[in-house]
């Protein structure tokens, strides 16, 4: 029999004198949420007579809670398990009996909730409930939008000028209540070289880099975070790279702070080894975050070695120095690794371990995902670990809200079922690198946890149950979002109908027309028609096609079968158009329907309306601009110049909403992208914080839109000189190389010392030049190292053989290796430049260096060395179409 507790009434929540720290923030949410709704409550420790309702909270193996179950004849009929609670009504009031600490706290959430939204508590309740999911946790980047002064990717020491959010213990609290709330049980903090800032290692003092003042600070706030996070049931996972070494430490023994081709260096082993040693030490209940490559050569030896012979032993010794025999968790990223391969090696050292993958790459793009992306997760999860599903940056999304919650419940569902991973870790929507800041332009700035809190609570709700009856959940947020917004559940509807709607646009614009899942593309920025009409040219990656995104043809996959007369395949340019189209008009009539009933929040709500009319706008500019490229693919067959007449207007009419989308966000937004640093590059370069606004690159297009109506004109007129036929001829610059073997770039001359392959044809601009010729062998198994000196700046031409498979070098990519455009070497300068018998083609890519004494340092991998030109030489941008299987026909002047 229920006992009734009247509001008003006085209320005893009865806990544990010994109680655990997250039972009694557990305990003190439910007082306040009950003080709030006009009860009496007071937290009490037995033994002693209480009068009015009591509110026992405890675990399930706790005396008082058997006694109270036994003495009100309730049998669980299901027994929760970790993190799990059950609540059940009582004679003289209500029982919380979790399995564990987290599990009685999460029970006083649920009833604190139950509460909130009925305001007054049940009479009679009966719950059983526990997450699916074993890890559900979010993510912080202790980064920043733009490189440090002398510094690399990642490497931002902790101290109060580069974050001072992180000394802020007001938002700290905010922050982790906000998780709490949500049922988040971890969170992550990104850096690059975290040790330097946090431990001391007594071998090496000089290898600090904050001051002593700001050391003191960053252990005691260190502290304090983790204490405060332990209280809410939340683990502080610390994330790091490898190989990376503090900026003093690189300098006192003459090193690079990262270099991604340096094999294993004792002293830098031994350093990170007593760093994470002291780590361990120190902050006994963080866990560690590790990624193996991007800093360090993709997959390899090394990889395993550094894994089991560095950070597991570095582990192990602060463990020793404890006098710990447990193991506290150690998550490795798959990230540009061998995960299962590590995982092989480390696991017969360390049990303890998790593995995590990027769910869409770095980006939002299916709730299919498919392919061997979806074969890794797998993988991964089948070892017998917890795979860890990574949604990661989310690049496509940034800087406009999203919160689609019939899409990314269908994303948690098929982590579970394509991927069997069981946890999430769960990157801001946006801002991530100027975090805790939106770009949203207001004063003061927006707070990201703020602005984006259905981001987070949809996530959230489905780790914990993603089975959740879809009818009840379109309820359920429609509820929240007309109390967020002081309109009706109805209003409510039409705001969720604007998210679901505008939810499908940003995935379906990448996943169909876009070059990578990374984060050096800005999608909400555009594409330039070369990017359409030639992806290859710009480093597009399968995986963004095969694993993240339904079957289904790219744009040139879909010309190429319209012009050959053969059957489309699954989810087609064409249908993308149409759909983004309605969806993004829908958004806008759906989030219109709200807009005069709104009481509550309303500068908010402009904002999210404002958005919804950005999607609409960028989605009918794409389709515009992609039924353009469809047509000038077709002219690449038909040689028709109608078909570039008709791309005409349909390319005006995508410069025209891109200037609406100019006008919607030059007084609402900062900036499109978090990350303002070269590593960005499509549509264009972001170096040194440009080209971040839609305005930046408004000229970019309308000269696409010039230079095409002129190059057309230019094909009509008799005396028409195509601009194929720009005669660019590269000279050699003055550089002194010794111990090198040259020879000519020109037909009949082999390449190789040791191996044969003689030159076919070459591009016009390279013929003549003097290149380097090396082993073959000795480029597969060491890499290639050239060093010279030159007076005045040069550009080294590499050649890059066009193939995946493992003897040849493989292309820089942005995706995997942050340093990947340090020397400004990350695009295709000209693809399929040489025709060599018996290897797959080259691309062409340029390395700057300033004048001195220099050295090329490539990894592992046969590739060419081309020649030496003057750094301000222009090296032309097109497909030279050389290469075994045939030519390939250039398009690039149409837009020059």
């Amino acid at each position: 029999m229920a006992f009734k507790i009247k509001p008003s009434g006085k209320i005893n929540i009865v806990i544990s004198s010994t109680a655990h720290a997250r039972i009694k923030y557990g305990a003190e949410k439910l007082v306040q949420e009950l003080n709030m709704n006009g009860y009496a409550a007071t937290i009490i420790h037995p033994p002693g007579k209480t009068t009015g309702a009591n509110i026992w909270v405890g675990l399930l193996s706790d005396p008082i809670i058997k006694k109270q179950l036994t003495a009100n004849h309730i049998h669980l009929s299901k027994t929760p398990g970790k993190e799990g609670f059950a609540i059940n009504s009582a004679q003289s009031g209500i029982i919380i009996a979790g399995y564990d600490n987290s599990g009685a706290l999460y029970g006083c959430l649920e009833l604190a909730d139950q509460l909130k939204e009925k305001h007054s508590l049940p009479a009679n309740i009966n719950i059983t409930d526990q997450p699916e999911m074993v890890m559900r946790g979010t993510c912080i980047g202790v980064q920043k939008p733009a490189l440090l002064p002398g510094r690399s990717t990642y490497e931002y020491p902790y101290t109060p000028e580069n974050f001072p959010w992180f000394y802020d213990k007001a938002l700290w609290i905010k922050y982790l209540d906000s998780l709490a709330e949500n049922r988040y049980n971890s969170l992550y903090l990104w850096n690059g070289h975290p040790f330097a800032s946090l431990v001391k290692v007594k071998e090496y003092p000089y290898a600090l880099e904050v001051s002593e003042e700001t050391y003191q600070k960053n252990v005691e706030m260190y502290n304090f975070l983790t204490r405060e996070a332990d209280k809410r049931g939340i683990w502080i996972i610390q994330g790091f790279y490898n190989i990376i070494v503090s900026k003093p430490f690189a300098e006192y023994n003459h090193l690079k702070t990262q270099d991604r081709n340096r094999h294993i260096v004792p002293i830098i082993a031994d350093y990170t080894r007593k760093s994470i040693a002291e780590f361990v030490k120190q902050y006994p209940n963080v866990g560690l975050m590790l990624t193996l490559g991007e800093a360090m050569e993709g997959e390899g030896q090394d990889d395993i070695d550094w894994f089991t012979k560095t950070i597991i032993p570095g582990v192990k010794d602060g463990l020793q120095a404890l006098g710990r025999t447990d193991e506290p968790p150690i998550i490795l990223r798959s990230h540009d690794t061998n995960a299962p391969e590590d995982m092989k090696y480390a696991l017969p050292l360390y049990k303890n371990l998790y593995t995590m993958t990027k769910y869409n790459g770095e980006a939002l793009t299916t709730y299919t995902p498919r392919g061997p992306w979806a074969q890794l997760h797998r993988t991964l999860a089948e070892i017998g670990t917890v795979e860890i599903e990574n949604v990661h940056i989310l690049a496509n999304l940034e800087p406009f809200r999203y919160g689609s919650d019939d899409f990314i419940q269908k994303c948690v569902q098929a982590m579970h079922t394509a991927d069997e991973s069981n946890g999430l870790h769960l990157y801001p929507q946006a801002s991530y690198w100027d975090w805790p800041y939106t770009a949203d332009k207001t004063q003061p700035r927006e707070l990201e946890m703020d602005r984006d809190w259905i981001w987070y609570k949809e996530w959230a709700r489905y780790a914990w149950n993603c089975h959740r009856d879809r009818e009840n959940e379109v309820k359920y947020w429609s509820e929240e979002l007309a109390n967020k917004y002081g309109c009706t559940p109805q209003q409510g509807r039409d705001i969720l109908e604007a998210y679901e709607q505008s939810g499908e646009v940003s995935p379906k614009i990448l996943r169909r027309f876009g070059i990578t899942d990374g984060n050096r593309q800005t999608m909400t920025l555009g594409m330039l028609m070369n990017q359409l009409v030639d992806p290859e040219k710009y480093g597009a990656i399968a995986l963004l096609y095969n694993s993240e995104a339904p079957e289904g043809e790219t744009i040139t996959e879909y010309a190429a079968k319209e012009w050959n007369h053969q059957p489309h395949i699954g989810e087609t340019p064409i249908k993308v158009i149409d759909d983004i189209i309605e969806e993004g008009q829908k958004a806008v009539q759906s989030i219109d329907k709200a807009q005069g009933n709104i009481t509550k929040d309303k500068e908010e709500f402009d904002r999210l309306r404002n958005d919804m009319n950005c999607y609409n706008v960028m989605a009918n500019c794409y389709a515009h601009k992609v039924n353009a490229a469809l047509l000038v693919l077709r002219y690449k067959y038909s040689n028709n110049i109608a078909d570039l007449d008709k791309a005409v207007p349909e390319l005006q009419t995508s410069l025209d909403y891109y200037k609406k989308l100019v006008d919607l966000t030059k007084d609402t937004y900062l900036y499109a992208n978090s990350m303002q640093t070269k590593q960005r590059k499509i549509p264009v370069g972001g170096n040194d914080g440009k080209n971040k606004t839609w305005a930046e690159l408004l000229h970019i297009y309308q000269n696409e839109v010039t230079n095409f109506k002129k190059n057309i004109d230019s094909l009509k007129s008799p005396q028409a000189v195509a601009k194929q036929a720009e005669k660019i001829h590269l000279t050699d610059a003055a550089v002194q190389i010794s111990g090198q073997q040259l020879y000519k770039l020109a037909a009949n001359n082999n390449v190789y010392t040791d191996s044969a392959g003689a030159i076919k044809k070459v591009a016009p601009e390279l013929d003549g030049l003097q290149g380097i010729k090396l082993s073959k062998s000795s480029q597969e198994k060491d890499g290639t190292t050239i060093s010279f000196t030159n007076t005045k700046p040069v550009k080294v031409l590499v050649g890059y053989f066009v193939s995946k498979q493992p003897q040849y070098l493989q292309e820089p990519q942005l995706e995997n290796d942050a340093s990947a455009n340090d020397y400004g070497q990350a695009d295709v300068k000209i693809a399929n430049a040489i025709q060599v018998d018996g290897l797959p083609p080259v691309n062409v890519h340029t390395f700057s260096f300033k004048p001195g004494s220099n050295t090329l340092t490539l990894g592992k991998g046969a590739c060419l060395i081309l020649g030496f030109v003057d750094d301000d030489a222009r090296v032309p941008v097109y497909d030279a179409g050389l290469s075994n299987e045939g030519n390939i026909r250039d398009m690039r002047w149409l837009f020059n």
